[in-house]
């Protein structure tokens, strides 16, 4: 067992191991890990100062994600665009393939929190079927592993998944996207970098969602992964009460910069069930967009994301850019189609 599995095998999956100095109510959030697994490593909750801090917000679970907040589990239909299992075909030219059934830190923000405590494990037989599906649809150029994280994967079987999926020959561009190195940064071993090297044109996406999350280890994963050539970029969701305040944001975006990794999105909350609590107004995100354009580098200027309901794909806002009617956004997808967006009032 390699020193990053013994390290994962140590995570925090119950609420009676909490450090003590945490000070959680075991007995009232136990309903909540009933529904939503808790699953923290000992690097991420480390980072945890305060009650409430936005590591704690992140990872702690929380009594509000069992409102009934009229979201849905699914809200992008990633089911409705599966045609075969673990793989998602959602635009013309590229799928997501769920390499991986689990993640080293449960986010409790996560759009797929509905599948914590689905007991399905990621099978050969699964992978290839969402490989044959590639295979046979010649118009996929390009395939975003996620899941999960398809870091948990062991090196052997990620390498064998690159392997195939490079011997597609329509396949010109793979993705990885994972939080990793922000949970799990020991993962990022010489020997991982040195595999993924062998299959350029290769990206990740990392996730960091606040400037505590930059610490020496992660700032290390970064750098191996930038050294083997991988293009890195980030995918920030905003949250209430973690990173929806300028100061916060631009810092997470300057300090990002620093570890060759190049702000990419910043998410608004999708409509997943269980996180009402992390939504913020729209109004909120453009005003973080307005003070980050021309304020700082463009190069650390995210685009600021909509993920439409439905999955109607993701509308990209500017601060003049947004309509209202009737109390909703009206928002123009890739297709041209207008939609309507339920905004917080």
């Amino acid at each position: 067992m390699e020193d990053w599995q013994k390290n994962l095998s140590k995570s925090v999956t119950r609420l009676d191991e909490l450090p003590s100095r945490l000070c959680v109510d075991v007995e009232t959030l136990q309903t909540v890990t009933d529904r939503y697994p808790l699953r923290i490593t000992p690097h991420y909750l480390s980072l945890i100062r305060t009650e409430d801090d936005p590591v704690w917000r992140q990872c702690i679970p929380d009594i509000r994600e069992m409102e009934e907040d009229g979201l849905s589990a699914d809200p992008l239909n990633e089911e409705g665009f599966s045609p075969v299992p673990d793989l998602i075909h959602r635009y013309p030219d590229r799928v997501v393939l769920l390499a991986s059934s689990t993640c080293a830190t449960f986010c409790r923000f996560c759009m797929r929190k509905h599948r914590f405590n689905q007991k399905t494990s990621m099978t050969e037989s699964r992978l290839d079927a969402g490989l044959k599906y590639i295979e046979r649809t010649p118009v996929i150029r390009d395939v975003i592993l996620s899941g999960g994280d398809p870091f948990l994967l062991p090196d052997e079987i990620l390498e064998d998944l690159l392997s195939k999926l490079r011997g597609i020959p329509h396949v010109e561009i793979i993705r990885i996207n994972t939080r990793i190195p922000v949970t799990l940064p020991e993962r990022i071993t010489p020997r991982l970098s040195r595999i993924l090297k062998r299959f350029h044109p290769l990206y990740v996406n990392t996730h960091f969602n606040h400037p505590v999350e930059i610490t020496e280890a992660s700032r290390e994963a970064c750098h191996r992964l930038a050294d083997a050539g991988i293009p890195l970029g980030n995918q920030t969701v905003l949250m209430k009460e973690v990173n929806d305040d300028l100061t916060v944001m631009k810092q997470l975006v300057q300090k990002l910069l620093s570890l060759r990794v190049r702000p990419y999105y910043l998410h608004q909350m999708d409509l997943v069930k269980g996180t009402g609590h992390f939504r913020t107004r729209v109004e909120k995100g453009l005003e973080i967009m307005a003070g980050l354009r021309g304020h700082t580098s463009g190069l650390a200027t995210p685009y600021y994301m909509i993920d439409l309901p439905g999955g109607k794909g993701k509308v990209p806002l500017l601060p003049e850019d947004v309509k209202r009617r009737d109390g909703k956004l009206i928002l123009r997808n890739y297709l041209g189609e207008v939609v309507e967006y339920p905004d917080l009032e």
